[in-house]
Order: C-alpha cells, then structure tokens, then sequence
C-alpha cells in the first residue's frame, strides 16, 4: 500500500507541499521522513504518539523514518503555539529527559535493526560558529516572513525573545542536516508546524538546489473544541511513574462519542474497513469499541499484559462490558474477561484522622485527584456523584469512618470515570 494513503485515509494529513509529488515518493521509492521531539519533560504524552503513530505506519510499509530529539532546540524553546516564553532548562535536565524519551520511543519504533534513525539535533547545533551560521544561513531567511507566521504573530502581543525567533532557522538548518547525512526528503510535524516546515523546504531548496517536502498532521482537539490529551490530573503521560496503566486505560474508555472513530484510526494499527463499519449511532456498540480502543491503545504504550491487567481492573470496577466478537475482529482484546481489582489507584488514609473522626470525604476527593478544589469536591458530593463502597453520599461534611472499610480497604468512586480504593496506614 501506499504510505500516503494510508496515513490520509486514517486522517493523518493536515497540509502538505505538493500531494501528487508526495504520493509519488513514496510509491517509486523509500521514503526518508523526519519529526522532530524537544525533550521539554520527563516523559512523552498522547500529543506525541500521535506522531509516533503516523511514524510506525511509515516504518511498517518499508520506509525509514528519523526521530529528530531536539537536544539543540530544546535550550532554544519553541514558541509555536505559545503564549508565553518556555521556562529555560538546564543542559543536564535536558540530557536527563532525553535519555527517558529515548526509551519510550525505543518501545515504539525498530532501531535496532536500522528500520527507524535516532538523532539528536545537539550534534550539529551545539557546533555551530555563530558568525559563519549567520552568513551561511541566516542571509536565506527574510525577517519579513518570518514575523508574518501564525507562530511569532501569536507572541508579538506578548512579546517575543530574540532566543526564540531564531527556532525557526534552527528547524530549517536541521532538515538541511538530515537531508545531507541521511537522504531526508520529508518532514512532518503539527499543523501548528508548518511555517517552520516550509523554512526548511526553502533552504534545502536554496542550499541544494533540492527538492524536498513538507507534511503537517492536524492538531488534536476533541468533540468539546479541547486540545485532546488533558485530564483533570493534567497531561496523559505515556510514563507508566506518571500516569499509571489503569488511568491511561480510562483516558480512552471515556472517549467522546463522536471522537471514538477518529481515535480507533489514529491510535491503533486495526484495518480502517473494520473502523469504518463501527456504527456512529449505536450506544452500545460506540461503548464496546472504546474498550477496544483503550485496549489497543494501552498496548501499544505499556504492552499486552498492562492492557489485560488494565481491562480487567476496568470490567471490575464498573461493570462487565459486552464485546461482540465480530466488532473490529483483528483486536486480539478478551471478549470475555475475568474481572480483576488488582490494578485500580489506591489511597492509603491515616487511621488516627478516621479514628478521631477528622478526615472529610471532600479532603479525600481532593487527596485522589477526583476534584482540584475542596469546593469542587463538596458539588460533587452535592451531585450525587460520589459513592464509598456502592453507597451514594449526599451529605458534603460527611466523614470518612471505621464502618465504611470492609476487610481494611473501601471502594469510592465519583461518576462513571474515576475510581480509588481507600486503605487505612498507620
């Protein structure tokens, strides 16, 4: 199949250079294709995968993509989509974080065999002579242009450093590296990218005379107008140390509605036929796939046996869902599944606050991260929405006592969505 097609038919292509020329490339060739990732934290999150994902996607077809870690770059802070400036890191923080994003997309993408390239921007930039990259480079670029792209208009109102107007000639002068070292012809990026992308179409074209291309995925927002990947408890990390496998797996169950059949193309590897026929209009069937979904997808992340334990925990916890074998057949998900607790998030109480009767519930619906605020935890409680072990609390003084604990733990739960055992410490 062709790598282009695939990747548009699964809604992967936002903006590209030249569609027909693209398509071309990769049908009478193997394609060179880059993305690049600033290592900003300690971990990636699903606003990376989706990246990761249309990355594979190549990969599996036969063609070689690179992973560009911006060692480089990150001391720069891109201001793409930016209000304001990126706080500074120190160069062995960001050493650090490389070295943990390294493996995460390790997991992902075959190295090993050389099917996919990992590079750090920081090889080449770091040894850069300022005086000579501002005559060699920095006469291709026109600040007139520059300014009048969507990612410095943004910051212009606000105010934009000198440090990070020049991220735009850096991404540039890494497309030309990697089409000098390694044959690189395509780079990909968010849509939010794309200025930046065809900078660095522009100077490949004028360094090299070279002909190369640019490629832009759509920025992720959910059914509310939300950028896709928040959660009350903030981003949704792909560190296990960071987002436990459980609450990754909820992430994708509570999937809007109308997001679960764009999400089924972009975070997994099942046959678009088998997305396609999902029924857009079926309750039950729109909820048996996004078990699926949250399936898939937590394999791909923290593999088989975490989805399984995951699913499991999930089906206990809430209830046992149907899964008709013939949904998206080629998921190899349990249709039927052995509950299990044994991975649902645990909060362990102080016995002195319980025994002295001083422990709110509203303090320990803040504690598990179920509310941000005390005061949000009270409407909760108001709601109706906050039960301990099945029992619907209504009162929001209420306190959390010795009788609700059965065999040392109690179960409480707020809404369809979250979930915490309650153990008692010392």
């Amino acid at each position: 199949m062709n790598a282009f097609d695939v990747l548009k038919s699964r809604g992967f292509v936002k903006q590209v250079t030249h569609e027909d020329q693209v398509r071309d490339l990769f049908e009478n060739q193997k394609v060179v294709a880059y993305t690049g990732y600033d290592p900003t934290a300690t971990s990636l999150h699903v606003g990376h995968l989706f990246t990761l994902m249309a990355l594979k996607h190549i990969e599996a077809l036969g063609h070689q993509p690179i992973v560009v870690i911006g060692g480089g770059t990150a001391q720069v802070g891109d201001p793409s989509g930016k209000t304001e400036m990126r706080k500074m890191l120190e160069v062995d923080t960001i050493g650090n974080q490389i070295e943990t994003i390294k493996s995460q997309i390790s997991g992902l993408l075959d190295f090993d065999s050389g099917k996919s390239l990992l590079v750090n921007n920081a090889d080449w930039l770091c040894e850069l002579n300022y005086i000579d990259f501002l005559r060699e480079i920095g006469q291709h670029f026109s600040v007139n242009r520059m300014l009048s792209a969507e990612a410095y208009k943004i910051r212009l109102e606000k105010g934009l450093s000198f440090l990070e107007f020049n991220y735009q000639i850096l991404q540039a002068y890494d497309f030309w590296q990697l089409h000098q070292r390694h044959g690189c012809i395509l780079q990909m990026g968010g849509d939010d990218q794309w200025g930046n992308i065809l900078a660095g179409v522009d100077l490949c074209r004028r360094l090299g005379q070279t002909q190369v291309h640019g490629l832009t995925f759509p920025l992720q927002m959910n059914a509310h107008g939300e950028k896709m990947g928040k959660t009350a408890k903030g981003a949704v990390w792909l560190n296990a140390q960071l987002l436990s496998p459980f609450d990754y797996y909820q992430y994708w169950v509570n999937t809007h509605d109308d997001d679960v059949h764009a999400m089924l193309g972009f975070f997994t590897f099942l046959p678009m036929d088998e997305i396609n026929a999902v029924a857009h209009n079926d309750a039950e069937t729109l909820n048996a796939a996004k078990s699926i979904l949250a399936f898939e997808a937590t394999k791909i992340v923290h593999g088989e046996p975490e989805a399984k334990s995951a699913l499991q925990a999930a089906q206990s916890a809430f209830g046992q869902r149907h899964i008709p074998e013939t949904l998206l057949p080629s998921s190899n998900m349990p249709r039927k599944i052995e509950t299990a607790d044994t991975h649902i998030p645990s909060l362990i109480l102080n016995k002195k606050d319980i025994e002295e009767n001083s422990l709110r519930l509203f303090d320990v619906l803040v504690q598990a991260e179920f509310a941000q605020s005390k005061s949000s935890a009270k409407r909760l409680i108001k709601q109706g929405a906050v039960r301990l072990n099945g029992d619907k609390i209504s009162d929001e003084f209420a306190l959390i006592q010795m009788g609700s604990f059965e065999q040392g733990q109690c179960i409480m739960k707020s809404g369809k969505k979250h979930i915490c055992r309650l153990t008692i410490g010392a």
